[in-house]
């Protein structure tokens, strides 16, 4: 009696789809666009055909039910029980104001732990920075959070080596943002790591946004520092002028004459609106010339962007690199230019 043939396997529905869980924790105090910035970046995926699993996405929090974040707006949550730590591809920790409470919260600090040895990928966006850091996975690591509290994580955990410039970190499996807009960033390059360039491309464009600001990219810059000085923005079209003119021979007498001021006044006046001297801030904004000619690699040379940028010789962009950055401008593109 022949055998029966064995029957072929059962073909999967046309439409179900491998998925990775990518879960956005929630807490009382979150701020809003560090968990509505990255989940847009996320959501956009739907609409577009893709060569790998899908994305889906869980926003957890400790009980579930609607958590209030800091501008007063709900966002609904599922509790983290209904979620097992194994299930999770990718784990975002935003911040907010609320962070420093969920230090407190045993459950959802519990949750997070076992997570976090099983995730495929770990990140977190501003503050969520110090709940990665209670656990002890950034010891050891790079990592990035809002500038302004850089210098407390930096005190609060010498292990972890902070990067008060970038607007992300990529360390290993663990990932790290500044502040507030910046988990679009971080969000865009995960895509593109899963995905490649021209889907995370795709992404951007439809969110009209910018694909991509370099990881390493400065947060702020000094010039921004001195515009934020001069509130009254008394000094914004000579700023402009000496970008123009980023070349010549500037001068205090060159300056104090296109400001309208005798070079005394002028140097005097200068000081008081920025905190810097007339030759700092033009050396300031020649390092700002230097830092995006480096990050878009569209000058061959560290040469010729010393020249381009005003500084004339490399060693002297250089000096002014170390002082103004902390870095050599070989350093700073090897480090932030996004190749």
């Amino acid at each position: 009696m022949p055998s029966k043939a064995a029957k072929p396997p059962r073909p999967e529905p046309r439409d179900r789809k491998a998925t990775r869980r990518i879960a956005i924790v929630a807490f009382p105090g979150v701020t809003l666009l560090d968990i509505s910035g990255p989940a847009q970046v996320f959501a956009e995926l739907e609409a577009i055909e893709l060569p790998g699993p899908d994305y889906s996405l869980s926003y957890l929090s400790t009980s579930g039910g609607l958590v209030p974040t800091d501008v007063g707006m709900m966002i609904d949550t599922a509790p983290i029980a209904s979620v097992a730590p194994a299930e999770v591809d990718t784990l975002v920790i935003p911040g907010g104001p609320g962070i420093w409470k969920i230090r407190n919260d045993a459950e959802l600090m519990d949750w997070i732990a076992k997570a976090l040895p099983k995730a495929r990928r770990i990140a977190s966006v501003c503050l969520g920075a110090f709940a990665l850091a209670w656990t002890g996975i950034l010891d050891g690591k790079r990592a990035a959070t809002h500038w302004r509290y850089c210098p407390r994580l930096q005190d609060s955990f010498p292990n972890i080596r902070v990067e008060p410039n970038a607007i992300f970190v990529k360390d290993g499996h663990v990932w790290s943002s500044a502040g507030v807009s910046a988990g679009i960033d971080l969000a865009l390059a995960m895509i593109e790591e899963d995905f490649g360039h021209t889907i995370a491309l795709d992404v951007a464009r439809r969110l009209v946004v910018f694909l991509k600001r370099p990881g390493g990219q400065s947060q702020f810059s000094t010039v921004l520092a001195a515009q934020a000085s001069d509130v009254e923005g008394r000094f914004s079209a000579l700023h402009a002028w000496i970008i123009e003119n980023i070349t010549d021979d500037l001068k205090v007498e060159t300056l104090a004459e296109k400001a309208g001021m005798t070079p005394r006044t002028f140097a005097r006046t200068y000081v008081s609106r920025t905190g810097m001297t007339p030759a700092s801030g033009v050396e300031a904004l020649r390092v700002e010339t230097a830092r995006l000619l480096l990050e878009s690699r569209q000058i061959g040379g560290v040469v010729e962007v010393a020249k381009r940028a005003g500084f004339g010789d490399d060693e002297r962009m250089r000096r002014a690199f170390l002082r103004h950055l902390g870095v050599s401008p070989t350093e700073y593109r090897n480090r932030f230019s996004g190749s």
